[in-house]
């Protein structure tokens, strides 16, 4: 079951100039960063309030720590993904996959949620996520 928009993600080729904008201009606060495996922070939590989020990736880290492609950024054009909460994360893939829908594998994430991936009819990436007791968004 869905329970609210968790987040939406951006990727950026400008960490800094992102980082001024929700920290200073809108006044967000970081609530955690995400480390590649080398150590160096490459992802930005900014909380939105109710446990909602923006997150801002660094493009070049973001896909050499995942994968994908590494498409030319266009001004306006840096979404990258939303993000549902689920509450029975495991309960809600059955019923999508009864549906005949592709959905992915469940897997934990760096942040320590659950995540499974679904794409919209126009092929927009979705996450679904379901907190974990450990989830970095929960802790304070």
């Amino acid at each position: 079951m869905i329970r609210q928009l968790a987040h939406t993600c951006f990727f950026t080729d400008n960490v800094k100039g992102m980082r001024y904008f929700y920290e200073e201009i809108l006044g967000l606060k970081v609530k955690f960063t995400l480390k590649n495996q080398a150590g160096i922070d490459f992802g930005y939590y900014f909380e939105c309030g109710n446990g909602t989020f923006i997150e801002i990736f660094d493009k070049v880290m973001a896909i050499a720590e995942w994968g994908g492609n590494d498409t030319v950024l266009k001004h306006g054009s840096y979404f990258r993904h939303f993000c549902l909460e689920v509450v029975g994360l495991e309960s809600f893939k059955k019923q999508i996959e009864a549906k005949k829908w592709e959905i992915s594998a469940i897997s934990v994430g760096k942040d320590n949620s659950k995540q499974a991936w679904i794409s919209d009819a126009d092929g927009n990436l979705i996450e679904l996520m379901e907190y974990t007791n450990i989830s970095f968004q929960l802790q304070k």
